[in-house]
């Protein structure tokens, strides 16, 4: 059973579809369906997901293109750097890539990262798809045209706007996904609840023994739901110049900390514990309740998420959100929450409570 979300633009023409599947049966026809035979393609993909799926997806597209070639990368976040992409320049230039031809990412949120950025500044942009195998990728990364890398252990901090052509997801790829790869998805996906919708964020706790057991009927109503949110932020604000830095919640301190445990810590777990701090910080402003901090508390322990970090020092972690991305004219873009599921931009934020947040997720 197939299911399709369809991603516009702000004037409301169609950008590319999410493929939802439970399988690679369709990929093939998607692709045909973008004009692939006559091209070249190139899967881009790391050295832990080329094991897993990369010869299968190989074969499909060799089916619906001129001539596949398969780029390789070490896998983890250190890997995603200008030093991979450069060498991805280089392997498609002696295997004569040209504009016409496309990159497909295959793998999780770096991969489709680096592939994105490559695919934006190659030959001053050539076109791209997403095919995301990790429950991240697939609720996040894959979604709303943002690629870049890291820069010396700041993250994504060159990178550019490229939408894909189509995003297609293979939901069996979660029974090959390790447990906490799985939970770093989960970071992302409570977030989305927290931000824009209450419904969703309570559905969760309601199905957590199923999400856990990944129930692939109850993971599609899952990421469909996030895949919905994601999209109606991000047609709205395709920039990042207004409401898409909802998106953003639990992110501000989460980046600083996966950047001061030098990206030990997953994306997912450190959104996770960013978010419990935006939560204190929301609490100590009279928005949200204590009970409703110590119920988040739960939901992520349910889900195997962090809610504290060892031996981080606060005024570190406050010193590496000065040089994050989401700084604005000196100002920090805090993500804070009127009520569970209602999200807004903040930039008053002070020290004082930023440490009073850290200090609530510090042991």
């Amino acid at each position: 059973m197939s299911d399709c979300l369809i991603v516009h633009d702000i004037e409301k023409k169609p950008l590319y579809p999410i493929v939802m599947e439970e399988d690679f049966g369709q990929l093939k026809f998607q692709l045909l369906a973008l004009g692939t035979g006559s091209k070249k393609l190139c899967i881009v993909t790391d050295s832990n997901v080329a094991v897993l799926y990369g010869e299968e997806v190989k074969e499909i597209l060799k089916g619906c293109s001129a001539r596949t070639e398969m780029f390789v990368f070490p896998a983890g976040e250190e890997n995603k750097n200008l030093d991979i992409v450069r060498d991805l320049y280089e392997f498609l230039i002696k295997n004569q890539f040209d504009r016409t031809d496309m990159l497909v990412a295959l793998g999780g949120g770096v991969t489709g990262d680096l592939c994105g950025f490559a695919a934006a500044t190659y030959l001053r942009g050539i076109s791209f798809v997403q095919i995301p195998t990790t429950l991240l990728s697939q609720v996040d990364s894959s979604i709303g045209g943002k690629t870049g890398v890291d820069f010396d252990a700041y993250k994504n901090m060159v990178g550019a706007f490229h939408m894909p052509l189509l995003v297609y997801t293979n939901l069996a790829t979660l029974k090959t996904l390790e447990p906490r790869q799985f939970s770093s998805g989960m970071g992302e996906i409570i977030k989305h609840g927290l931000i824009r919708n209450q419904d969703y964020y309570r559905w969760l706790c309601r199905n957590a023994s199923a999400i856990e057991a990944r129930d692939l009927k109850i993971c599609r109503e899952m990421i469909w739901e996030s895949n919905r949110i994601k999209r109606d932020v991000v047609e709205k604000d395709p920039k990042e110049s207004g409401e898409r830095a909802l998106l953003n919640f639990g992110h501000t301190l989460g980046h600083a900390i996966e950047k001061l445990t030098d990206f030990s810590m997953l994306h997912g777990h450190c959104v996770a514990v960013g978010s419990l701090a935006a939560c204190r910080i929301s609490a100590l402003r009279g928005m949200i309740t204590l009970q409703e901090i110590e119920e988040l508390s739960r939901v992520l322990q349910i889900f195997h998420l962090p809610t504290k970090v060892e031996g981080l020092n606060v005024n570190e972690i406050i010193k590496a959100t000065k040089h994050d991305k989401k700084m604005e004219q000196g100002l920090i873009k805090f993500i804070l929450l009127r009520e569970i599921g209602n999200a807004y931009v903040d930039k008053t934020v002070t020290e004082e409570e930023m440490k009073q947040g850290l200090e609530a997720v510090s042991l």
